[in-house]
């Protein structure tokens, strides 16, 4: 076997092959990282089998994204390696050097030294499941700030509408109405009957003429401000929201759609679906990361905390909250619905409850009984079967 080791930045990568004998065969060269630098790579390996090649490189932030599915797609073999255990090979050296050349060298003789796995088109998949999930979360983060500063504007130019509209301020209905009139002003003066359309039409017919004419006379009424700066914030800001809804629409479509690729076994759980399932498969990446649950519950930031000073060890701890945030709120959103869709974890729940804990902490230990079910059923890739 051969082994190529590549170290990657953000403009440039090196790589080397060695035997598996350790002695290096290409010097360390370096490659751009672009197609021009990619089928550089691929000359200097057209000598070697693809069979009989094994080709490893850190795990580091995006930089090596691209390069990994062009190899996996030309069919290398391919294994993405912890920076720990090349750094535990660094240390290793005699002399203490750092270039990146040398680090070719080093992840190649780490493939040698250590065991290893294969990336595969699930594991882009899954790759890709992570960008998408951790992407709809920013969107969501920042439709929700919006919504709060829609709603601070609203107070001061309208402040009478939110209470108007009993079902509250963000919905379809209202941006309708706040794009074309932002003012009550505005509202006060449109034609009845285009406002009663522009109502009707947008509610899909659950608000009338009669409301139509309620509303024209709560604008008349209205102690609102006529700010024009405060009413172009408002119509760009409902313009921000219903931008961040279609895309977030489209993130969730295209999770869909790789969920449906992988058939997963974690669709066999009730209550959890393609957008749940697919941000919780994206953050956990390759199950066989993790050799017990305790580690992937740890990773989700899911386990108990410890506190210990001299003879005193806190019986009662919060969880640590480390690791992978977007996970944890995953699991626990989706534990919110397992326990709605499952008797099992339903009594568990309870049972919880009952012990005097709050609805949160409860959700907490449901969380972790999940992440136990999910290790053993994507280890073993067996469905759910608790009953």
């Amino acid at each position: 076997m051969y082994y190529v080791g590549i170290d990657i930045a953000k403009l440039n990568h090196f790589a080397s092959v060695v035997s598996s004998d350790g002695e290096v065969l290409v010097k360390p060269f370096k490659f751009t990282n672009d197609n021009d630098g990619f089928c550089t790579l691929l000359s200097a390996l057209a000598s070697y089998d693809r069979g009989s090649l094994i080709i490893g490189l850190e795990s580091t932030a995006h930089y090596a994204d691209n390069l990994v599915e062009f190899l996996v797609s030309k069919r290398y073999q391919v294994c993405v390696i912890n920076p720990i255990q090349t750094s535990t090979m660094r240390k290793n050296n005699i002399r203490k050097t750092k270039t990146d050349k040398v680090d070719t060298l080093v992840i190649a003789r780490t493939l040698i030294a250590q065991p290893h796995r294969f990336f595969s088109q699930e594991d882009i998949d899954l790759m890709h499941l992570k960008n998408l999930g951790r992407f709809r979360q920013k969107n969501i983060k920042e439709r929700t700030r919006l919504k709060i500063q829609l709603t601070a504007y609203v107070d001061r130019v309208f402040p009478e509408l939110q209470y108007f509209f009993k079902s509250g301020l963000h919905q379809k209905t209202i941006y309708a109405l706040l794009k074309e009139a932002p003012t009550p002003e505005l509202v006060a003066s449109m034609h009845l009957t285009h406002l009663a359309h522009l109502l009707e039409v947008s509610s899909h017919g659950h608000f009338n003429k009669e409301q139509a004419k309620e509303l024209r006379i709560l604008a008349q009424k209205s102690v609102g401000s006529s700010d024009r700066a405060l009413s172009l914030q408002v119509t760009q800001s409902v313009e921000q929201i219903e931008l961040l809804d279609r895309q977030i629409t489209d993130v969730e479509s295209e999770m869909t759609e790789i969920m449906l690729g992988l058939d997963s076994v974690i669709m066999t759980i009730p209550g959890i679906g393609y957008i749940n399932g697919g941000m919780i498969l994206g953050e956990i990446g390759d199950i066989h990361r993790f050799s017990k649950p305790c580690q992937l519950l740890a990773f989700a930031g899911l386990d108990p905390s410890i506190y210990q000073s001299g003879n005193f060890n806190a019986s009662h701890t919060r969880m640590s909250k480390r690791g992978s945030r977007v996970l944890r709120y995953a699991l626990i959103n989706a534990a919110h619905n397992v326990v709605k869709n499952n008797n099992t974890f339903k009594a568990y729940y309870d049972a919880k409850m009952a012990e005097g804990r709050n609805h949160y902490n409860a959700l907490g230990h449901c969380a972790g009984k999940l992440v136990r079910i999910l290790f053993k059923m994507l280890t073993d890739d067996v469905a759910f079967n608790l009953e």
